[in-house]
């Protein structure tokens, strides 16, 4: 357990190493910097579970390596590998969106579902609504 803590924080470590050298050292804006690094991360751990080397430090990192971003790289990189002998629509791209595609689904039902009892806790009084300020604040930094 403690293997699996240590390899996920170490690979938010690689992730925060990222983001300093593209902010400060390439001189990059933050919000396209945080871009950056979450494609280096993911190129990196495709290129990773390519070669194989990415299975072997999940079997030692545990439930650490499956950090959200590099996990789902590997996920994905791993199940189009294996279709590849079908071909590439077939096979690659048929594997890679079985997987995405569950993903997919269970993020938007659990938006729903929070959505559904964010919904009726403002509705019931329970939790206070929005305001504009606080909207439009989430709007800027998601547009």
């Amino acid at each position: 357990m403690a293997s699996a803590f240590f390899f996920g924080g170490f690979i938010c470590l690689i992730g925060q190493g990222l983001l300093w050298i593209y902010i400060n050292i390439f001189d990059v804006a933050e919000e396209t910097a945080s871009t950056y690094m979450i494609v280096t991360m993911i190129l990196a751990a495709s290129i990773l579970t390519g070669f194989g080397i990415y299975d072997k430090f999940g079997q030692v990192a545990k439930a650490g390596g499956f950090v959200p971003i590099t996990g789902f790289a590997n996920s994905l990189t791993a199940s189009a590998l294996e279709g590849k002998s079908e071909g590439i629509v077939l096979g690659i791209a048929a594997n890679m969106f079985k997987l995405a595609g569950t993903v997919i689904v269970f993020a938007v039902m659990s938006g729903f579902v929070f959505g559904l009892i964010r919904y009726f806790l403002v509705e019931l009084g329970i939790a206070p609504a929005l305001d504009s300020a606080t909207v439009n604040l989430v709007m800027g930094v998601l547009w």
